[in-house]
């Protein structure tokens, strides 16, 4: 393949410390809301199964009601960070 030089050298962003640390303490704060999400999952799944397994929305349990939940809630805390952590230029 002519052309593709794949030892070229890429330029890295620089970011300050200051803004590490930001974004590390945002990222940590939502993975422990999302942790503490899963766990009420995990505890319901654990500690109540007959309550996972009754009837909740749309004919589905509230196991795959909470499960979808929690894919929504990683997502929406995703954006959130994305958000959160953006440059201001």
């Amino acid at each position: 393949m002519s052309g593709l030089d794949f030892k070229a050298p890429q330029s890295r962003e620089q970011e300050d410390a200051d803004v590490v640390a930001y974004n590390t303490r945002i990222g940590l704060w939502l993975f422990f809301v999302y942790v503490v999400f899963y766990g009420g999952f995990m505890a319901l799944s654990a500690f109540r199964p007959e309550l996972m397994s009754k009837p909740f929305a749309g004919g589905a349990n509230l196991a795959v009601v909470y499960g979808f939940a929690l894919i929504g809630a990683a997502l929406v805390l995703a954006l959130i960070y994305m958000r959160l952590c953006r440059k201001s230029k």
